[in-house]
């Protein structure tokens, strides 16, 4: 294929996903505001933004029915943004969006430092703009994923600018943000180690020592082991990694095309980098209830490969090919492309929080979003707390001793299986259901058989 040709489809794959990367951004952008539960994260991360604020324990003790398994940063930033009076899940979307951008920008940045031209450096961060907007609902719900991807990519922009103690500084204080994104730094130190054996082993040891710092702090201030924090108990199952699997179906033709890279330092960073990435993605994926973000590192290990492609690869074509897959799935299945946002849905939402608020006394909400937005407080870890009793963890005789003594004047499922059977059981026997949407099912206390 002649390079001109090569060069028209870049560039006009490079149109496409702008136009869809700025009309789903407008979509997304027009949420922020609105009182409707995009992700069931947003209610759970603004409830630990709110106990910031409030000045209660950031991490509850092992008997509460909330659990905190994130590093603390995020919920310090969000708090210290809302802490006039904003609502503190609105301000997390908003941080949510800049965090998206900047990670988009952080690929072209890394693609500059790589010696990359601007088609290259545009096709691989709207490669990542268009993968997080058309298989997830990340760009600007309340979570600190996508933070912590830009805090990373500035790290790897500093680092390839050799400054080792900087970025290892950086890729620490990510840690302290999301705490599943091991795989920039791991091979980043891998690559640095076959590269430049004592820059690898200088960057390792920054690293550790920082991270190690960091770990001292927590201890000291919070009382309590961050890796045991983090530690909570959730089943896991192939089911689950096959799951996940099923859903790569975008990372086919980036992969074909990386292999047309001509072998070379950078290149080999995007093979380790997609390498550990995809490994490391697919070892979280066996969890409940872990989603797209679990391979947004994959999604960008491969966006800057497609740059390098294009810059000096052999098929620059498939590197323009590669958007293809995004175009076709969202021309599909865009009626249920990642979250749903029409009228009805506001209409719905906004009937739901008015119920909450209308009854008098504590909620246990399944989306925490709604129970935030009614005034009802963050009583119980639906997800966690489930996942504890499932897992034997934890004895569902305290929050069924709630139940049964109808403490909660509602309840919002979206799973009724969520909390266990015998939760379920005590559920069916003491509340009935008042209405369902698409926010699950509300139920009320049953009138007590005489």
């Amino acid at each position: 294929m002649s390079p001109r040709l090569s060069a028209s489809l870049v560039w006009g794959s490079i149109a496409a996903m702008t136009l869809v990367t700025l009309a789903l951004l407008a979509r997304n952008i027009l949420t922020i505001w609105v009182h409707v539960p995009l992700d069931p994260n947003e209610g759970w991360n603004g409830a630990h933004a709110l106990a910031v604020l409030a000045g209660h324990g950031l991490y509850p003790s092992p008997q509460a029915l909330m659990v905190n398994n994130y590093p603390p940063l995020s919920f310090y930033l969000v708090a210290g943004v809302a802490r006039h009076g904003a609502d503190v899940i609105v301000v997390g979307r908003w941080i949510a969006l800049a965090a998206y951008l900047a990670t988009a920008a952080g690929v072209a940045g890394v693609l500059q430092q790589m010696k990359c031209g601007p088609d290259a450096a545009a096709l691989g961060a709207l490669f990542f703009t268009t993968l997080v907007l058309v298989t997830s609902d990340y760009a600007g719900i309340d979570d600190p994923q996508l933070l912590g991807h830009a805090v990373q990519l500035g790290a790897l922009v500093l680092l390839l600018r050799e400054r080792i103690v900087a970025a290892a500084l950086l890729f620490a204080v990510s840690l302290f943000i999301k705490h599943n994104l091991l795989a920039l730094p791991l091979a980043t130190g891998l690559w640095l180690l076959i590269q430049d054996r004592r820059a690898g082993i200088h960057f390792l040891l920054w690293g550790m020592a920082f991270t190690l710092t960091g770990l001292v702090l927590f201890q000291l201030g919070f009382g309590t082991s961050l890796i045991a924090q983090l530690m909570s108990p959730r089943l896991s199952s192939l089911a689950n990694v096959g799951a996940a699997l099923a859903h790569l179906w975008w990372i086919v033709l980036p992969v074909i095309a990386m292999a047309g890279l001509w072998a070379d330092r950078t290149s080999l960073f995007c093979t380790l980098y997609a390498g550990v990435a995809l490994v490391l993605g697919l070892i979280f994926a066996a969890g409940d209830g872990v989603d797209a973000n679990a391979f947004f590192d994959s999604g960008i290990a491969l966006s800057l490969a497609l740059g390098l492609v294009v810059e000096r690869g052999r098929w620059p074509m498939l590197a323009a090919a590669s958007a293809v897959p995004l175009l076709v799935f969202l021309a599909v299945n865009f009626q249920n492309n990642n979250f749903f946002f029409t009228r009805d849905f506001i209409r719905q939402s906004a009937r739901d929080i008015a119920f909450l608020k209308s009854r008098s006394g504590p909620a246990l909400c399944d989306q925490l979003s709604l129970c935030l937005w009614a005034d009802k407080g963050a009583q119980v870890d639906v997800f966690n707390i489930g996942e504890a009793i499932k897992a034997g963890a934890r004895d569902s005789k305290v929050l069924t001793g709630m139940i049964n003594d109808r403490s909660f004047a509602t309840i919002q499922l979206i799973d009724r299986d969520g909390l266990g059977p015998d939760v379920r059981g005590a559920i069916e026997k003491n509340y009935r259901a008042d209405h369902s949407d698409d926010n699950g099912t509300f139920l009320v206390p049953a009138t007590r058989a005489p």
